[in-house]
């Protein structure tokens, strides 16, 4: 992927490509990322660490991440890296913080906000399914490997993918008690365990 080429600050799809792949193609869980508009070119080289990684952890893992692959990958140089992040793992948290947690929010969490919560937690699925590869198939849900990997080791890791999850039950649960307001949901569910089977069905399918 060329990542100098990334359209940045305008909340385009970020297309991602495998390794050993020449193919643009778009992420089908991750087509949300809504990066802030840049003002220099140091935000953009930023920004396009920021792809290079999301891309290198989700492929390797963050343990096997490579931060000279990330570097083939942008062009920028090791102190540009480190001037941004100080560390790889302050990079994997900014991919959590900044990618991640905003692809969940626009694929998942935003639909909820309003209309019937069944077709809104239907719709995602159906675009997930539509765009869904071998390869995206053998890559896994990038937050559900980041949880399994990271979550049991490192703290920092923990609180930001639990937030992130947090929250998308809190809007999932929200959804179904509007639904049962509107006669749209049975009224003997609860939400809150409904939200918390629905993103464990979830994830544990993209997971498997």
């Amino acid at each position: 992927m060329n990542y100098n080429s990334i359209p940045i600050g305008m909340g385009n799809f970020v297309n991602t490509t495998s390794a050993n792949s020449k193919t643009k193609r778009k992420h089908p869980f991750w087509h949300f990322w809504e990066c802030t508009r840049c003002s220099s070119p140091s935000e953009e080289t930023r920004q396009q660490l920021l792809a290079a990684a999301f891309d290198e952890i989700h492929q390797c893992g963050f343990q096997a991440a490579s931060i000279n692959h990330i570097l083939k990958r942008t062009g920028v140089t090791k102190g540009a890296l480190y001037h941004h992040f100080p560390s790889k793992t302050s990079l994997g948290y900014a991919v959590v913080d900044e990618m991640i947690h905003a692809e969940v929010r626009g694929l998942w969490i935003a639909p909820l906000q309003t209309g019937n919560p069944i077709d809104a937690i239907i719709q995602p699925l159906k675009i997930s399914g539509e765009q869904l590869t071998l390869e995206d198939i053998k890559l896994g849900c990038p937050l559900n490997n980041l949880a399994q990997e990271m979550a049991p080791i490192d703290e920092g890791f923990r609180q930001r993918i639990e937030a992130i999850y947090q929250e998308w039950r809190t809007a999932l649960a929200t959804a179904l008690r509007r639904g049962q307001d509107n006669g749209e949901v049975r009224q003997n569910i609860e939400p809150e365990n409904l939200a918390v089977m629905l993103i464990a069905t979830m994830e544990g399918c993209i997971g498997m």
